[in-house]
């Protein structure tokens, strides 16, 4: 027999079994000797009360066996099969070229970056000597921006596809299985490298292909049907199914279609600051004691306040984590955050962002919104200094409008300038984000004071563009065959919901194509 139950169990006994069994014992009233095993469905913290529990819904086998679990996904040989493009080495590319495969198609994988090791010298040279090589940074190259900043798995994306066949995918590249049933899973960016040269690797092995530095600078578009790409300006690629998974930073993207008269629409995003405080301030408020307990993972929080008619909200809270570089052109400044896969860095940070909406910027140019988007970003770079240095003022200081005397010490390894953020900040942004600073301190004990830190900006929260397309077959109104794909065409925010819009496109070419 099998019985699903929820288990509220301390910290100090969450990772022992013969605690687990004694609670399982006790709560179905049976002797220890009927469980004959047992599988934690879902596992949470929960810290509403003063004293700190996890939560468990567990599957116990009752006087039967445990049965083997083994998840396989069968890849076969398409090396000679259909070949379909996908422009971008995403979370979308990668899953919708993996899918590709189980289909019976043949991925051809063109990602503009470099891998993932190469990658890291690039990054080495933002964070020591603040230059961006434009093709190779936290959003461009291998794996996407999720690979270097932090691979959150945490999505809302229910009804869109199998949440838990991406995550298995995952674990079968190398990733824990605690993803499986942590409420917020995370696989850490010192990990990430590793889990994207595996998943490359089935690509390579079942016949598809990766191509690295390989930029696509048009496409090829005959009679309203996509018919191929060009590539680095230099050579043709044909195929008649394409699907575009460039992400949201792929600006030139947006740029080419527009000029090539295809549709794209002007689309709502949200911009603020990068706020950081330590680690042990957020700990302390969230755990409700003075020191966290050794078996307490670092203390995460999820704000949001109305201001008037506008939105205000955290997003990609980064426990024990670093705030990154992540500008994709020179003279500009964009801050992310992520954290390493045990997050036991001192500070703990979150994007917080104010809603734009079309009306805060009106017109009818649809790459209105990303050049918006643009301006601001120069105009912190401007405001830095240069190097990437970023304009930054404590909380208080900032809502009070006064200059800070001296920032404390972050993460943000280009370094920090004080600066007035107001300057920098649109005034609806500041205004917004001003009033919601202390409703936030008000909902959390210690999160309103003036040893956090605001960093400028955090402006690549979502795409702020849109590429339409068809609801059921997944194809561009006007250019059959192209498959806009994931955060880049607007239809995803964050790993997992990429990488099943990424799926989602590969059906669709084995449905509709």
């Amino acid at each position: 027999m099998q019985k699903e139950i929820e288990i509220t169990i301390a910290p100090e006994e969450a990772g022992q079994e013969e605690h687990i069994l004694n609670k399982l014992s006790a709560v179905l009233s049976i002797d220890r000797e009927h469980i004959k095993g047992y599988k934690i469905l879902k596992r949470s913290i929960d810290a509403r009360s003063r004293k700190v529990i996890f939560r468990m819904q567990v599957k116990v086998f009752i006087d039967e066996p445990r049965p083997e679990e083994e998840f396989t996904v069968n890849y076969p040989d398409v090396s000679a099969q259909k070949e379909v493009i996908i422009v971008g080495a995403g979370p979308a590319g990668l899953f919708a070229a993996l899918q590709c495969i189980e289909n019976g198609m043949k991925p051809i994988v063109l990602e503009r970056g470099k891998d993932v090791k190469q990658r890291r010298r690039d990054l080495a040279l933002i964070n020591k000597e603040g230059i961006v090589n434009t093709e190779s940074n936290y959003c461009y190259g291998e794996g996407g921006a999720g690979t270097y900043s932090d691979g959150k798995l945490y999505t809302r994306s229910n009804k869109r596809g199998d949440i838990n066949k991406v995550l298995q995918i995952f674990v079968q590249h190398g990733a824990t299985a605690d993803i499986l049933v942590d409420a917020r899973p995370h696989i850490g960016t010192n990990k990430l490298p590793h889990i994207i040269t595996a998943i490359r690797e089935t690509i390579l092995k079942a016949g598809g292909e990766v191509h690295f530095d390989q930029k696509v600078t048009d496409f090829i578009i005959e009679s309203g049907k996509i018919k191929g790409v060009i590539v680095n300006e230099l050579y043709t690629l044909t195929a008649d199914s394409v699907i575009l998974a460039t992400g949201h930073s792929a600006r030139d993207i947006y740029t080419l279609l527009h000029q090539k008269g295809i549709l794209v629409e002007a689309k709502p995003f949200a911009m603020g600051v990068r706020i950081e405080h330590p680690q042990a301030i957020i700990d302390e408020a969230q755990y409700h004691c003075p020191v966290r307990s050794e078996f307490l993972p670092p203390a995460y929080y999820s704000l949001v306040e109305q201001v008037g008619s506008r939105g205000v909200f955290s997003f990609c809270m980064c426990p024990g984590g670093i705030i990154a570089p992540c500008a994709t052109y020179e003279n500009e400044i964009v801050v992310n955050g992520w954290s390493p896969s045990k997050r036991n860095n001192p500070f703990a940070n979150s994007g917080t962002v104010v809603q734009v909406t079309l009306e805060d910027v009106p017109g009818d140019d649809p790459l209105r919104m990303m050049n918006f988007q643009s301006g601001i970003e120069e105009k912190a770079f401007a405001m830095g200094g240069g190097n990437l240095v970023a304009p930054a003022q404590r909380m208080i200081d900032f809502v009070e409008d006064r200059l800070s005397v001296d920032l404390p010490k972050n993460s943000y390894l280009p370094g920090t300038k004080s600066v007035m953020l107001k300057d920098m900040l649109p005034d609806f942004i500041a205004t917004s984000l001003k009033n919601a600073l202390p409703l936030f301190g008000k909902k959390m004990k210690g999160y309103y004071t003036n040893e956090a830190i605001l960093v400028g900006i955090e402006s690549r929260s979502s795409s702020p563009v849109r590429i339409p397309r068809d609801r059921e077959t997944f194809q561009h109104p006007e250019v059959a065959g192209l498959y806009p794909c994931a955060e880049g065409a607007g239809y995803a925010g964050g790993i997992v919901s990429a990488a099943i819009d990424g799926v989602n496109c590969a059906n669709a070419i084995l449905k509709f194509s």
